[in-house]
């Protein structure tokens, strides 16, 4: 008799429980992992609708969809038979308490990135980047920072703890370089002469092709170390409907997936996807939409670190 308990679940519900089904594990500084995955599960900073605490949740769920294929449609290897990958559940601090909440996370990355491994996180709203930015700029140094969204998030008239700061904060701290680094997808304002970021707005990402602004981020960024934030809300509400803050007039899915593809070569060092909120989601498109770019990262990072 077959045991039952030693089955493999290939199913799309059942046990959905980790991002891709890789292994939870506790504390990932003792695995060979390679990526870790760390659900960060913090809305307390959101100007817009809550509810992106829940994503983290709801980004793992919809890449069950996407674990079943061996070889990821269109990259040409299996990940994982090249990268270990382990989900390390979500950070847990004292609710309420935005302060313990960026020093845990800051403690965590720093371990994380002092064992040797990549870290991924899943958002939660778009402050959580901060305290991942601190943690990963004592590692690399200063970074070049490619920052897909509808805001640009520099704005310095929020309070100590808002999603629409971080990057005001990231400059001044000394963490990335805003003229090496580009943002994608911007339709809201920003006074373009004292901005500093280099910018590829929703208009012009919309109309320009994907290798010109492939080619525009390459230039910009050169040799510094990449740390790469997908906040959903870059992709249009048709595409994406689940995020607190929608803008009309953003990219389809479908091209930040294609410029996404074409960064192959940069020094990724440090990624997140941020911003899901599912309350506000529609047949889990947007949950999809961010499960599909996180795995997309993980691709590009597999081929600058791994022989493939």
């Amino acid at each position: 008799m077959n045991d039952v308990f030693q089955q493999v679940d290939n199913s799309l519900y059942s046990n959905a429980m980790t991002f891709l089904r890789q292994p939870l594990v506790q504390n990932p500084l003792h695995t060979d992992a390679d990526i870790v995955v760390l659900g960060l599960p913090f809305d307390m900073a959101t100007s817009g609708r809550s509810g992106a605490r829940m994503g983290p949740d709801a980004i793992r769920r919809a890449s069950v969809n996407l674990a079943w294929e061996g070889r990821r449609f269109p990259w040409q290897f299996n990940l994982l038979q090249h990268t270990k990958i382990v989900d390390a559940g979500d950070l847990v601090y004292s609710c309420g308490d935005s302060q313990a909440f960026c020093d845990q996370l800051e403690s965590a990355a720093d371990q994380i990135l002092a064992s040797g491994k990549t870290l991924l996180g899943l958002g939660g709203d778009h402050f959580v980047t901060l305290p991942l930015l601190r943690a990963h700029a004592k590692k690399y140094g200063q970074m070049a920072l490619i920052h897909f969204d509808a805001h640009t998030d520099t704005y310095s008239n929020g309070s100590r703890y808002d999603h629409g700061t971080m990057f005001y904060h990231a400059p001044n701290e000394g963490l990335i370089d805003k003229h090496r680094s580009v943002q994608i997808g911007i339709r809201t304002e920003y006074t373009e002469k004292e901005h500093g970021f280099n910018v590829i707005n929703a208009m012009q990402a919309n109309d320009l092709s994907v290798a010109d602004i492939v080619a525009s981020i390459k230039q910009t960024v050169g040799d510094l170390p990449v740390y790469l934030t997908f906040d959903i809300d870059c992709i249009d509400p048709a595409f994406a409907p689940g995020t607190g803050t929608p803008v009309c007039g953003g990219l389809t899915t479908d091209k930040v997936l294609k410029i996404i593809r074409g960064l192959e070569g940069l020094p990724i060092v440090g990624m997140d996807v941020v911003e899901v909120a599912p309350a506000y989601d529609n047949s889990e498109v947007t949950a999809l939409a961010g499960a599909t770019i996180a795995l997309d990262l993980m691709h590009l990072w597999t081929l600058q670190n791994k022989q493939v």
